[in-house]
């Protein structure tokens, strides 16, 4: 039997997709912090006897090895600090940074701590990318020079007010006020995963599409997606979107290498195509490949039931064996601040409307001497203040008042039929 780790939860909303997942892998919750009171209850039904917090600073001195930060998507930074500097290993589940400053002071953290950080990044886990990194290790694709990814989360403008009521909580609520080209880790993380490959120059384009004046959408930003370009250290070149918000709702990533290129093809439910020139084509391959990957993992039946393809699973597992055996994840605090700041570069890039941005790399002094000091955000921060740069490339753009009421009035009438759910 493996060693039991005991794991604190900050964030019980996203936090609880991982409850299965962390009890299938000898994980103990031991507690969990949220400031819901509903969800925390739900939350004690489902895992029995645990410790229950609404305050971070209460929360974190509870004994515990580990803690999952499922909180904000922008805010992790500050609380991942926190952990390391108390030696608790860190799971940071969304973004690692929302500002380069940030990034620095959480490198600078992970470096002097002897606790463990990985981003819980699962998008690399599902398994059609697992498949296509496989393809790449197994080198007949050849260099890989060319890399495609999309992580296209549409949405309807006249939605759900119920879906409204429980992602947004108000006003300022990220949500509302995130540049599309900051959500970029289920887009970028499985194509450097599979190639290995690291970006260090960035740009990107706006793609300015705003939602109907009715509709009952409150976001800050006109923009339906961001089309980013990098450079990267091995020469090769990724083409991708983050957040974006066109056409029909999809996850898609294509690998080209010299002798041949793999992809996941949209509208399949995972099905990968896998396709050579004939003056290249492998002896065990035909020219066209076309099947659905099989899981091939001794845990197939949990990962079958766990979140975002299996990924959830993956990403528990990974991170409870590197505790265990004090080892060290490819999803590093240097993977994670990449990312990072490959978002916030590509934002100024497509403020600018394409002009090319170098990517800081945080293993190094002097760019962290760089950026040190650089808070800029789109997104009210932790503490209440306002954000200190546009979220979108049309700054004067804004949500018209019939679509803030509409939005407004939604979100009221569900939250009176369900108060429940307060």
């Amino acid at each position: 039997m493996s060693k039991e780790i005991r794991i604190g939860i900050f964030g019980v909303s996203r936090g609880s997709c991982f409850f299965d997942s962390i009890l299938a892998n000898n994980g103990d919750i031991v507690a969990i912090c949220d400031k819901n009171e509903r969800r925390a209850k739900e939350a004690v039904k489902r895992l029995g006897k645990v410790a229950v917090y609404d305050n971070f600073d209460e929360f974190i001195k509870h004994p515990m090895d580990a803690v999952l930060l499922a909180n904000y998507f922008h805010e992790h930074a500050e609380y991942a600090i926190r952990c390391l500097e108390k030696g608790i290993h860190v799971l940071s589940e969304c973004t690692a940074a929302a500002t380069l400053a940030d990034a620095v002071k959480l490198v600078r953290a992970a470096e002097k701590s002897n606790a463990i950080y990985m981003l819980a990044e699962n998008y690399p886990y599902m398994t059609f990318n697992r498949e296509m990194k496989r393809i790449c290790d197994e080198g007949t694709l050849g260099k890989l020079i060319y890399a495609e990814g999309e992580y296209n989360h549409a949405g309807d403008p006249y939605g759900d007010a119920g879906d409204k009521a429980n992602l947004y909580d108000g006003e300022k609520h990220w949500r509302l006020f995130l540049p599309r080209t900051y959500y970029v880790t289920h887009s970028l993380a499985p194509i450097m995963f599979a190639t290995g490959a690291n970006p260090v120059r960035v740009t990107a384009m706006p793609v300015f599409a705003p939602v109907p004046r009715d509709a009952n959408v409150a976001s800050n930003s006109g923009d339906k997606a961001a089309i980013i370009t990098t450079l990267n250290d091995d020469d090769s070149v990724f083409k991708f979107v983050a957040n974006s918000s066109f056409g029909a709702c999809d996850n898609s990533y294509r690998i080209c290498g010299e002798y041949g290129q793999v992809e996941n093809v949209r509208g399949t439910g995972g099905k990968i195509m896998l396709r050579y020139n004939k003056w290249n084509k492998p002896a065990d391959k035909e020219c066209i490949n076309y099947y659905m990957p099989g899981i091939n993992d001794k845990d197939e039946e949990l990962i079958k039931t766990a979140g975002h393809g299996g990924g959830d699973f993956f990403v528990i597992r990974h991170f409870l064996e590197c505790v265990r055996e004090n080892k060290p994840h490819p999803f590093d605090v240097y993977f994670a601040t990449r990312l990072s700041a490959v978002a916030i570069m590509a934002y100024r890039s497509m403020m600018e409307r394409g002009v090319p941005y170098d990517i800081p790399d945080f293993r190094k002094e002097e760019d962290r001497k760089l950026w040190e000091n650089d808070f800029l955000t789109p997104c009210y921060d932790s503490k209440g203040n306002a954000p200190t740069i546009a979220n979108t490339e049309r700054a004067e753009y804004l949500p018209t008042e019939e679509s803030m009421k509409a939005y407004d009035d939604a979100v009221a009438a569900y939250r009176a039929a369900h108060p429940d759910e307060d």
